[in-house]
């Protein structure tokens, strides 16, 4: 019995980090990319005068032709952000600023979003 609940709780653990998928972007110019969910995204950015990292993420849904949707967002070191795109409120965006590195991520599911509301 111990080792069919400890088999069902790491199976467990495995579906929640297929749920999740992450990315750091950690030079100016680079790209970082996510697939998980309806939305392809792509993000990468530049330094601004006033020290901030400005980051643009273009959102693009792969079974549509309808035109790409864009953010852009100055980050200062520390920042954080979470959100979903209108129309795709089963995935949840996250962007994290720690110094000179951006780390955005996508978890998706109904049930991620129903607890953070």
């Amino acid at each position: 019995m111990k080792i069919f609940a400890i088999a069902a709780v790491l199976f467990s653990s495995w579906i929640a980090a297929a749920q999740a998928e992450e990315v750091t972007v950690s030079r100016a110019l680079a790209a970082g990319s996510l697939h998980d969910g309806a939305l392809d995204m792509v993000a990468y950015w530049t330094e601004t005068a006033e020290g901030a990292l400005e980051v643009t993420a273009t959102f693009r849904d792969r079974a549509t032709d309808d035109e790409p949707m864009r953010i852009v967002m100055p980050m200062q070191d520390g920042d954080a952000l979470s959100f979903a795109m209108p129309g795709y409120e089963g995935s949840l965006y996250s962007f994290a600023r720690s110094g000179e590195e951006i780390r955005i991520s996508v978890e998706t599911g109904s049930d991620r979003l129903a607890s953070t509301n």
